[in-house]
């Protein structure tokens, strides 16, 4: 920061990086969205009911319509599969990507004047808003697989601190010149500080690589003080 002050004339914040969490749903759950605007001229009118679904297989939303007797006509199916693909940037809990989700266009009505691909548009934002909080959300963690190096002395203090995190000791390694190559996977939100952590209870001589593996639920502690770091985040904005 005061190279970059001293070099440039740039001033500096320092803040923790966001944890890319995401969330999912864990419950069946169909609703209606209806979207209905009259002004002076034409309005706008969109009717749908979309049945949101856990899906295990993709994490990408999937859209998919069984609709019978022309209730929505096709060509608004692509309005309706864009709306909903757009609410699901901003999840319920904690305004994070909603995965792992199923979204089918099952029934719902139109006007052969005032409907639009605007109107369904809104309409399927309308049944995602209205499905969601009833879907029974969680929030998903990134999970980080760890291998620490450290020397002998400090496999305790090492340990310890990695059980204060959430870790979890998949297993040890000696190198054969004193030190031990320790095994973790960890939440990354805990990882935050690990750099300046690990260089303080090692006297520097501790080392780490990491990388993402895998998405877990968050325990209910921690998603508490994920979702409420983001309304935090949310209200400064």
């Amino acid at each position: 920061m005061s190279k970059l002050k001293a070099r440039f004339g740039v001033d500096t914040e320092l803040d923790t990086p966001r944890v890319a969490y995401r969330e999912r749903i864990r419950k069946t759950v169909q609703k209606q969205g209806r979207h209905k605007k009259q002004t002076g001229g034409s309005g706008q009118f969109g009717d749908v009911w979309v049945r949101f679904e856990p899906n295990e297989e993709s994490e990408e939303m999937v859209f998919a319509e069984e609709v019978f007797g022309g209730s929505v006509p096709k060509n608004f199916f692509p309005a309706v599969e864009k709306g909903l693909r757009e609410a699901c940037v901003h999840g319920p809990l904690a305004g994070y990507p909603v995965v792992n989700l199923k979204a089918v266009l099952y029934d719902g009505s139109y006007h052969p004047v005032d409907s639009s691909e605007i109107a369904f548009k809104t309409a399927a934002n309308l049944a995602y808003k209205a499905a969601m909080p009833e879907a029974s959300p969680v929030l998903l963690e990134p999970v980080c697989e760890l291998k620490v190096t450290v020397p002998d002395q400090y496999m305790g203090d090492i340990l310890g601190d990695l059980n204060k995190r959430r870790g979890r000791v998949m297993g040890m390694n000696p190198t054969g010149d004193g030190e031990q190559v320790i095994e973790a996977e960890c939440p990354e939100a805990e990882l935050m500080s690990y750099a300046i952590d690990l260089r303080s209870m090692t006297q520097s001589r501790g080392s780490f690589v990491m990388h993402f593996v895998r998405y877990e639920q968050c325990p209910a502690d921690a998603q508490e003080k994920a979702i409420a770091a983001a309304k935090a985040m949310q209200d400064g904005e």
